[in-house]
């Protein structure tokens, strides 16, 4: 039997990771081992997401982090080499655009072990961000990249990968299976909404977490100022990163939003299923709005869904308070149908059977 070895780090990952190892586990021909760097590493983060989605317990937990962007990635590429030169599997399978997806890619392509790269093709055109580095490296070395859009295909032949010995296929995103097959499960699942004494379509979910937003604290105070002028028309609710929690109270920022522990993602599924909108400089819960007919304010300069802006589902806004509360307006009387075909069907079966003629 084949072994592909799965390296993951964040929240977004285990979710994505759920889908494929349900899909591999069902057909006996694949044999999975899970590898956990450690990069979230706080209850709510990461081991809650084990527990809810019945992801295969990790063979590994590297429990790396805390570190700068240079010392996380070197801790992971030795631990990670180490992992597989024991195992010696057929294929590593990393995920977006994290620092354990580029020490995975790393440290498998040195030890010429086949790289496959699930969410391939985004680009954000903006080299400042850490993902964005990640994510063009992991993609030039891989050896099956896997687009979750048509755009992502069209930036990798813009970039010449037609003249590079590796495959590119549109899959559509795993991230909307996901969606799909929790969904039925919310009701049973969470109770965030009793236990916050939150109404449907009467609150607005936001997330903030990047660097960019985080370590600037112009761009933090803006975007909380923008939360506080929405909050006295409609509660903004935030599940706090743990990093963003912490500049918050160093910094003395106050607000007027709903400040709340990170959720498992039940708690979140059901957060955004009755949201008024989304807030958000996360990358994947743009998408997870959109999954779940909710409009997203982008608190970045730029998205790598672009698609999603370019059909008005997404507006880009930045940390201008501004135009955070200009947005929410118009999407609060804003009314369009959601059913445009995106993202794909069956996405993870796609992958899977990608993953099985790379193997053999």
């Amino acid at each position: 039997m084949k072994k592909i070895i799965t390296i993951l780090g964040a929240r977004p990952q285990f979710v994505k990771a759920a889908v494929l190892s349900r899909i591999i586990t069902s057909h006996h021909q694949i044999e999975e081992l899970i590898v956990h760097t450690g990069q979230h590493f706080d209850t709510n983060m990461s081991a809650v997401f084990f527990d809810e989605m019945h992801i295969p317990s990790p063979k590994y937990n590297l429990n790396i982090n805390g570190l700068r962007h240079g010392a996380m990635t070197g801790q992971m590429l030795e631990r990670l080499e180490a992992v597989l030169i024991k195992e010696q599997p057929d294929a590593v399978v990393v995920y977006g655009d994290t620092n354990s997806t580029l020490a995975g890619a790393l440290a498998a392509k040195k030890l010429q072990i086949k790289v496959i790269h699930i969410e391939a093709g985004l680009r954000s055109f903006n080299m400042k961000m850490p993902e964005e580095v990640n994510r063009i490296l992991t993609d030039r070395i891989a050896d099956l990249l896997l687009c979750p859009t048509q755009k992502a295909m069209a930036n990798l032949k813009l970039e010449g990968f037609e003249n590079i010995d590796t495959q590119c296929v549109l899959t559509g995103d795993i991230m909307k299976d996901a969606v799909e097959f929790y969904s039925t499960m919310v009701a049973e699942k969470s109770h965030i909404l009793q236990t916050q004494q939150l109404k449907p379509n009467q609150f607005v979910l936001a997330t903030i977490h990047r660097q960019e937003n985080t370590d600037t604290i112009k761009n933090l105070k803006s975007i909380f100022k923008a939360f506080d002028v929405i909050s006295k028309t409609c509660q903004v609710v935030l599940p706090l990163h743990p990093r963003t929690k912490q500049i918050l109270e160093k910094n003395k920022i106050k607000t007027g939003a709903l400040l709340i522990n990170p959720v498992g993602y039940f708690d979140m599924l059901a957060l955004l299923k009755n949201c008024k909108m989304v807030v958000t400089d996360s990358g994947g819960l743009q998408k997870e709005a959109f999954f779940n007919q909710k409009f997203c304010i982008v608190a970045r300069t730029e998205t790598e869904w672009v698609e999603l802006v370019e059909n008005n589902f997404a507006a880009i806004a930045g940390s201008d308070y501004k135009k955070i509360i200009s947005a929410f307006h118009s999407f609060d009387k804003k009314e369009l149908s959601f059913d445009m075909p995106l993202y794909g069907n069956k996405v993870g079966e796609k992958i899977y059977n990608e993953i099985v003629k790379l193997v053999g």
